[in-house]
């Protein structure tokens, strides 16, 4: 199976059903299929080796990802706001590309890159040479290509497989499964996996896909209600501004949304408590995955966010801080150094492994082991009922005197201090100790407190060695858009050196 097949699952199943945009204006099935046919055909006509997608959320962007599965060469979604060189550097790779948006007055230097409108395309004349083609497309070929976030290293371009999108769709999406008065707004940036896996889930299971080209927390809670949309998602600093902007408004969220799941990043406990007060009737959904594994591998359903949240028993209640459990289509283990099953509670490696797991990138090659477990360099813990509990990357362990130091440990601290809203934690180079432990914290509104009470406040409740030295408060931490924390340039802040990898 590859994803052309999957559009003309869609297309023939709900030819007449508006699936992208606004309800009277937006494409049907049949309409999505052919403006995806002719760019599959122009794609052909160029001689075209690879797909770049470079432009803001829209309509273009499932076409140019299906364009570029019916013509069987990789889509590269690629971020249109990088700077020259940055941008210069990611070209340079590309093979014999073409390079498309929706919106060239957006991309800076459109005319140099060769920039090309791609909804703009005319209908081919007669049977379309693509159309025949979809079924030859090998499902072990590459469907997409995604630069991987780069927090603490240079990005890499993650691979992506047909078979890898296909088995996370069969193993998650039942086909043609919703009303056709669902509709989901999409905000994540077009360049994510998150973007990726919404095209495809939402259109195969026939929900209306709705773009929010520019994220601001009072347009998405206005699109969410001219839009009726009845799904969302979102990345933890996106909640976070809704529920400000709530607050501001005095309101509960709009009460036609069913489901916001979030996920990509850690949530402070207090952002999700209190959205799951502002929206009463909307069920929370906090999925984990990576880009590696196309999409999501663990979910934390809607039940286990409402049972958590008013449950007394602390056990359950600390479920509200996982990322749930495995998807049923895949297998989730935590291993210790010697590459064994980490007893529950017992932090480790997080490996995963099934059919949608990919594990490969282009320039470094599979990094899946032998026996089939992929290594998310992320550590956590699974309890005893099997919810994952994620705390961080391996890359961000602190080597403090040859003592291994979890920041999730420091920060767990921390945020437990009345006076801190969130905190984030990094080794900052030390010349005696090789790393020192830098905490950066952002204070609740009004709240006093200084560095030497927090540094108390965390030696009090762990061992002195685990004390930060540092201590910085700041307005916001730097962040991708997709809401992971740059690490890097927190420790720049300390080290005054913004090439240092925390």
């Amino acid at each position: 199976m590859n994803l052309a097949m999957i559009l003309d699952m869609v297309a023939d199943g709900m030819a007449d059903r508006v699936l992208v945009g606004g309800r009277e204006t937006g494409l049907t099935g049949t309409d999505l299929r052919t403006r995806v046919l002719a760019g599959a055909d122009h794609l052909a006509s160029r001689g075209a080796r690879r797909l770049v997608y470079l432009g803001p959320n829209g309509p273009a962007f499932p076409v140019a990802l299906f364009a570029a599965a019916y013509a069987g060469v990789p889509f590269l979604p690629v971020n249109y706001r990088l700077g020259a060189g940055q941008l210069a550097d990611v070209m340079g790779r590309q093979e014999s590309p073409l390079v498309v948006t929706d919106a060239p007055e957006r991309v800076p230097g459109a005319e140099t890159i060769g920039v090309e409108e791609f909804l703009t395309l005319p209908e081919a004349d007669g049977a379309s040479p693509a159309a025949t083609a979809a079924g030859t497309v090998d499902p072990e070929s590459v469907a997409v290509l995604l630069m991987t976030s780069g927090t603490t290293a240079a990005p890499k371009s993650a691979v992506l497989r047909h078979g890898n999108l296909t088995s996370y769709l069969f193993g998650s999406v039942e086909f043609g499964s919703v009303p056709d008065s669902d509709a989901t707004l999409v905000s994540v940036p077009p360049y994510h996996i998150a973007a990726v896996a919404n095209a495809l889930s939402n259109l195969y299971s026939g929900r209306r896909i709705v773009y929010l080209d520019r994220f601001a927390p009072g347009e998405w809670l206005d699109t969410v209600e001219r839009q009726q949309v009845t799904h969302a998602m979102v990345v933890p600093t996106m909640l976070a501004r809704i529920v400000t902007e709530l607050r501001a408004r005095g309101t509960c969220g709009p009460g036609c949304l069913k489901s916001v799941s979030y996920g990509g990043a850690k949530i402070a406990p207090e952002v999700i408590e209190s959205a799951l007060k502002l929206f009463p009737g909307t069920g929370f959904v906090n999925a984990y995955g990576l880009t590696e594994t196309a999409s999501s591998i663990a979910v934390l359903g809607p039940d286990d966010h409402r049972a958590a949240a008013a449950s007394p028993d602390p056990a359950v209640r600390a479920r509200l801080g996982s990322v749930g459990r495995a998807l049923p289509s895949v297998e989730i283990e935590v291993h210790d150094d010697e590459g064994r099953a980490c007893a529950p509670h017992i932090v480790g490696d997080i490996v995963v492994r099934g059919p949608q797991v990919s594990g490969e990138y282009l320039e470094a090659g599979s990094k899946v082991r032998p026996d089939g477990w992929f290594p998310t360099r992320d550590r956590g813990y699974l309890d005893a009922d099997g919810y994952l509990f994620v705390r961080g990357r391996a890359d961000d362990t602190i080597i403090r005197g040859g003592e291994n130091i979890a920041p999730a440990e420091i920060e767990d601290v921390l945020d437990g201090h009345p006076a801190v809203l969130e905190s984030v934690v990094a080794g900052v180079p030390d010349a005696e100790w090789g790393q020192r432990i830098a905490a950066f914290v952002i204070a609740r509104p009004g709240a006093a407190v200084d560095a030497e009470a927090l540094r108390t406040w965390v030696r009090e409740r762990l061992r002195g060695s685990k004390t930060p030295q540092d201590v910085v408060f700041v307005e916001e931490f730097p962040a991708t858009p997709t809401g992971k924390v740059l690490r890097r340039e927190l420790v720049a802040l300390v080290h005054g050196d913004d090439s240092v990898t925390a």
